[in-house]
């Protein structure tokens, strides 16, 4: 809501910090008013919010590689939006701009903190929190570099339907693996992997025990395993593993909401002897990336031969919703808020 003088922002805070998975009154959402922008700052009204999975790990007094949500404050996170007022040099009124200042319908905030963005033809302005954001860039690096894939490895893919995952075996499929094997949380999931997005094959890992599930997907071991989910998956791979077989450790949705510790992998030890790398990472270590990231899958969607999808849900009021819904799986591709 705008008027000449003043915006008033909707916005989600943090109310409580969530023991075991989040629920509605763990949130709470406000209405601010802000002014107009200072010298060096923009207003821009926020036409995409994302959620994602690392969020559930800020929401707890935990000291990690960024810090917690504070309580009764505006939560923040990637956003694409339109600037409405600008006081900086480089934007002007109309600009599209990439932030962290989402959870929000509009922002106040410092020019130098947005990024512009031009965007590719047929391209939803939601694709820079996606495919040509964090979780592509995740995808890219995670895959290319931590895990130093090679033409004809056999890759495993956790999460696969997933922002991250999804990305990952379509890259693996273009740069020559032997075989793209990836799980989801449902038939249909594993349905869209196959016939949609080029995975060899697939399996849903609630059909039995995953390590079981994974022998059978590949019968002659893995070379790659890209790890979204951690617990009995991280232990199935462990098992699966070729010797010198490699592990980019992106994240261990299995455990966000766990109370207690998680008891898997128990088969550690079998790093030792097949020679494993295993490698944590976080994205923003790997920005040296970026723009060789840009071009190579910028050309790949423009060709068609990467797909991506979203899961949009509608609404600032909804917004904790659908990252509840994101942590309970619910979604396909991206999870993204439109307002």
């Amino acid at each position: 809501m705008t008027s000449s003088n003043e915006t008033v922002s909707r916005e989600i805070q943090l109310a409580a910090r969530p023991q075991g998975a989040p629920k509605d009154s763990d949130f709470t959402l406000v209405e601010r008013q802000l002014g107009q922008p200072g010298e060096g700052e923009v207003l821009v009204r926020n036409l995409f919010l994302t959620v994602d999975p690392y969020m559930r790990g800020r929401m707890n007094d935990v000291k990690s590689y960024t810090p917690p949500f504070a309580l009764n404050e505006t939560m923040t996170g990637g956003a694409v939006g339109e600037v409405i007022t600008s006081n900086a040099d480089g934007l002007k009124a109309g600009d599209l701009v990439l932030h962290d200042a989402g959870w929000r319908t509009h922002a106040l905030i410092p020019a130098k903190t947005a990024r512009k963005v031009d965007l590719l033809p047929s391209i939803s302005p939601s694709a820079y929190l996606g495919i040509l954001g964090m979780p592509g860039l995740t995808a890219y690096a995670g895959l290319l570099e931590v895990a130093a894939f090679k033409e004809g490895d056999v890759v495993f893919v956790s999460g696969a339907a997933g922002a991250v995952g999804s990305v990952v075996g379509q890259i693996a499929r273009l740069k020559g693996a032997g075989r793209v094997i990836g799980s989801a949380g449902s038939a249909d999931k594993v349905a869209h992997l196959t016939e949609k997005l080029g995975f060899d094959t697939a399996f849903n890992y609630k059909d039995g025990p995953v390590s079981t599930l994974l022998k059978e997907a590949a019968p002659d071991g893995i070379d790659v395993y890209f790890d979204n989910v951690g617990g009995d998956h991280l232990e199935a791979a462990l098992f699966a593993f070729n010797p010198f077989g490699r592990a980019a450790l992106c994240g261990a949705i299995s455990q966000y909401n766990a109370t207690e510790p998680a008891s898997a992998p128990r088969n550690l030890a079998l790093a030792i002897g097949k020679q494993l790398t295993l490698k944590g990472f976080i994205v923003s270590s790997y920005s040296h990336l970026s723009a060789q990231f840009a071009k190579e899958v910028g050309g790949w969607i423009a060709s068609g031969e990467l797909h991506y999808d979203e899961t949009v849900v509608e609404g600032i009021e909804n917004m904790p919703g659908a990252f509840m819904g994101l942590l309970d799986g619910k979604n396909t591709g991206k999870m993204v808020v439109k307002l």
